[in-house]
């Protein structure tokens, strides 16, 4: 790959898997809508299975640009209930089990495997956008809380989830004026689907509501902090799921505004790419380069370019002076710390940390041989240098004639 591809790879989401069970067997997915509109908008969705271990390896999905997460099952409460009073008797606990059977059977491993993922979003700045489960395991992450079951422990009349209606269930929820959820879909309150038994109790002090149900339960927030898509910044949940909002038997959304959380966070992941790979202009001006600094820039970047001619001409181009590839050398050799991909980039253009010095070498074995053989022949008459040409266009000649039939032969 040419170095000037490697800006034009487009940034990845990481976005954990569901397991369920199909056929006796356990299946992973990711459902559709979130794929497709993280493609739509310009990213590539790179699917983590949940699979026991995958939490130890989260550095071999890197590079990592964005992370969604979206659907599953209840987070284990030993990740933010230390209450030893549960608010729930144990023959209300067995109530909820049984009526959210599908969805209180705790995935140890998935739980691990985001609040990895959460916590390194936290801790760089990758954008984030957590859907239904994915906001609560941000807010937990951040300190918050949840209720074991908002029916059991709000005891109100709204109704959070219906099996009877899955996706055709909605509900209203007030949005708060001045957050993006505002902004996106420019009406005071919406109708929303609702999938979850859950929701936040405690909200984490850096995240601002976005909007609420009928019972002050949130259904969305954000950090304004790290709110600025333009910029690579965005850390936000939602508790309803906006890519489902759709007209019956429709792909038409209930509202315009309904992908733009997915167009905002993608937004912010390409920013973010860009930025990570300093291609990001910045608002305020930079200091530029002294004088000397820019010369030593333009020196590195003519070596680089000298190499590269050399390697597309297989290594027959002529090269004025041997300092104009030490340059070169020397930067990779002071550039130990290169990514695999900024050095496969760099061995194709012939100028490796491996071999530029061991070529310099050889560069510099010919020059001195050279000057040699001109000192040598500079002291030999006019007769001398005569015969000398004619005994090398012989063997010039010789060496053709051979060489025509071992090819011949072979």
């Amino acid at each position: 790959m040419r170095s000037d591809d490697l800006s034009r790879i487009l940034p990845r989401v990481l976005i954990v898997s569901r397991r369920c069970v199909r056929k006796n067997k356990f299946v992973d997915f990711v459902g559709e809508y979130h794929l497709e509109l993280i493609v739509r908008y310009g990213a590539v969705p790179v699917i983590v299975p949940r699979v026991a271990g995958v939490h130890m390896l989260l550095d071999s999905f890197e590079p990592i640009h964005g992370v969604l997460l979206c659907e599953g099952e209840d987070i284990d409460p030993a990740h933010y209930d230390t209450d030893t009073n549960s608010p729930l008797t144990v023959e209300e606990l067995d109530e909820v089990y049984r009526a959210h059977v599908s969805d209180t059977a705790f995935d140890r491993e998935k739980d691990s495997i985001e609040f990895r993922l959460a916590q390194l979003c936290l801790a760089r700045g990758v954008p984030y956008l957590g859907i239904c489960r994915g906001l609560q395991v941000l807010n937990v992450a951040c300190g918050g809380t949840l209720y074991r079951d908002v029916g059991k422990e709000l005891r109100h009349s709204v109704k959070h989830i219906d099996y009877d209606n899955y996706d055709g269930h909605r509900r209203a929820a007030e949005v708060v004026e001045g957050t993006p959820l505002r902004d996106w879909f420019e009406e005071d309150e919406i109708m929303v689907n609702s999938y979850h038994h859950q929701g936040v109790k405690r909200l984490a002090d850096r995240f601002v509501p976005m909007a609420f149900a009928k019972d002050g339960l949130v259904e969305g927030f954000y950090d304004p902090e790290a709110y600025e898509p333009e910029e690579g910044k965005f850390m936000m949940g939602l508790q309803f799921h906006p890519e489902r909002m759709r007209k019956n038997c429709s792909d038409e959304f209930d509202y315009p505004g309904c992908p733009r959380a997915y167009q905002e966070f993608v937004k912010a992941v390409i920013a973010y790419q860009k930025k990570v790979n300093g291609t990001l202009s910045p608002r305020v001006a930079t200091p530029t380069l002294d004088q000397d600094m820019e010369k030593k820039r333009r020196v590195i970047i003519h070596s680089f370019s000298i190499a590269k001619n050399l390697y597309d001409a297989r290594h027959d181009a002529p090269v004025s002076k041997q300092s104009d590839l030490e340059a070169g050398a020397e930067f990779l050799e002071s550039n130990t710390a290169l990514s695999l991909q900024q050095e496969k980039g760099l061995k194709q253009m012939g100028a490796t940390v491996r071999n530029s010095t061991s070529y310099l070498w050889k560069l510099s074995k010919i020059q001195d041989s050279e000057v040699l053989a001109r000192n040598l022949m500079g002291k030999m008459t006019v007769e001398q240098l005569s015969e000398l040409l004619s005994f090398y266009r012989t063997m010039g000649q010789v060496c053709s004639e051979v060489l025509e039939s071992k090819l011949t032969a072979s």
